[in-house]
């Protein structure tokens, strides 16, 4: 009755592994193809910041996804103790991972209210310096966001780092690099006409409401099949003679 249990978890825990490993190349695939593809579907992503780094996100979600089915499969199917506590080991640290990630976010919940960034932005966010990375990181979110400033416009004012730096320009360069301003860029610099860009809190919370509820079910998913997996994984463990 014992060596059919063992049996039997050693071949769900196989399948289930088998799939994850699929997942990961099918990942890695794709992530692959999106930098090397030579259609021009590369320099689409590389002009998006948001884009090029969702490349990178999927290339390592991909190599971790196939390194587990890889070792869970093999540890499965050759009852490898080495193997199936390699892979216990590694799924155990994903999830402590996940698990310090969302008690930091917890913690310090009150570093992503508006004030806050409004604060840093008005202190740090120099303009055009590409090799600030508070600047930078800035630039890429407004242009990915069709957004200016965390509120509107209206934060880059008289005490505003970047206003002290740049006395002749009202708002950033990224803020007037839009078709629909309706105005030349050079009145946009110099603030003439109101720029009808909004916050880049209101966009960015905009853009991932719709995503928050799915990410927090997947995320639940996701912890719940590492657990299973860390179960499986020990059964096999101790099974083994």
């Amino acid at each position: 009755m014992e060596g059919d249990c063992l049996s039997c978890i050693k071949y769900l825990m196989f399948i289930f592994n088998f799939f994850i490993f699929l997942g990961g190349a099918f990942l890695l695939g794709v992530g692959i193809w999106v930098l090397v593809d030579p259609t021009g579907f590369r320099e689409i992503v590389a002009a998006n910041p948001l884009l090029f780094t969702g490349v990178y996100a999927i290339l390592i979600m991909g190599g971790m996804l196939f390194l587990l089915g890889f070792l869970g499969c093999c540890g499965a199917i050759r009852e490898n103790k080495c193997l199936l506590l390699f892979f216990f080991m590694l799924i155990l640290i994903i999830f402590l991972a996940e698990l310090a990630v969302a008690i930091l976010a917890f913690i310090f919940r009150e570093h992503l209210t508006r004030d806050y960034f409004t604060k840093e932005l008005k202190t740090h966010y120099q303009g055009t310096n590409s090799t600030d990375v508070f600047t930078s990181t800035w630039n890429a979110i407004m242009t990915t966001f069709d957004c200016c400033g965390v509120n509107s416009a209206e934060d880059f004012d008289d005490q505003s780092l970047f206003r002290r730096l740049n006395p002749s320009r009202l708002v950033p360069e990224v803020c007037c690099q839009r078709n629909h301003l309706m105005m030349s860029k050079e009145e946009c610099l110099k603030g003439i006409m109101p720029i009808p860009n909004k916050g880049c809190y209101s966009a960015v919370v905009d853009y991932f409401e719709t995503y928050i509820y799915m990410a927090g079910a997947l995320a639940i998913v996701v912890l719940t099949i590492e657990l299973f997996a860390m179960v499986f994984a020990m059964c096999l463990f101790r099974g083994i003679q």
